[in-house]
């Protein structure tokens, strides 16, 4: 008797219940979108456990199972987090950006990625010309000519908007 490969298997499996199954996880979950997902897992779930799932009465009761089990721990997870989140209190009001910090983020954002990069590696980070050309890939003097301009233009873009406030 030849066995058909877990996937074919699985496959058959899904096309035959997961409507079913959607149908019925809907029904405990707070959306169908949860429902899927839960469902979808489980059946992810199922191709690397085939072998043990394929020998019992009902493969889809163990996806079923599987799906409300999931259901449950994203409920509690969420329970959780609002625990957490109650005993921490609310988090600490920010005063908004200064119009310094405004212009220098919009100048940045005019600068091509390679310069922000540069620019955010060096200045922020304290990275070396050496340590950013590694971690960009490319030669020193690439890091070197991108931070020289980002440099120059970031300092015509300061200047044209503080002329112009």
């Amino acid at each position: 008797m030849s066995r058909k490969p877990a996937e074919d298997a699985v496959s058959e499996l899904y096309a035959s219940c997961y409507r079913r199954l959607v149908g019925v996880i809907t029904l405990a979950a707070p959306s169908r979108a949860e429902a899927e997902e839960c469902v979808q897992e489980a059946f992810l779930r199922v191709l690397s456990r085939w072998d043990h799932v394929s020998q019992l009465d009902s493969p889809e009761a163990w996806v079923r199972t599987v799906a409300f089990n999931l259901l449950s721990n994203r409920r509690r997870k969420a329970r959780n987090a609002i625990r957490a989140l109650l005993r921490h209190g609310p988090p600490p009001t920010e005063p908004p950006p200064s119009p310094n910090r405004v212009d220098l983020t919009h100048a940045m954002r005019r600068l091509p990625i390679g310069q922000r990069q540069a620019v955010v590696m060096h200045h922020v980070l304290g990275l070396s010309i050496e340590e950013i050309a590694r971690a960009l890939k490319v030669a020193p003097g690439t890091v070197k000519s991108r931070l020289s301009r980002a440099r120059t233009a970031l300092a015509a873009t300061l200047r044209e908007e503080t002329t112009h406030a």
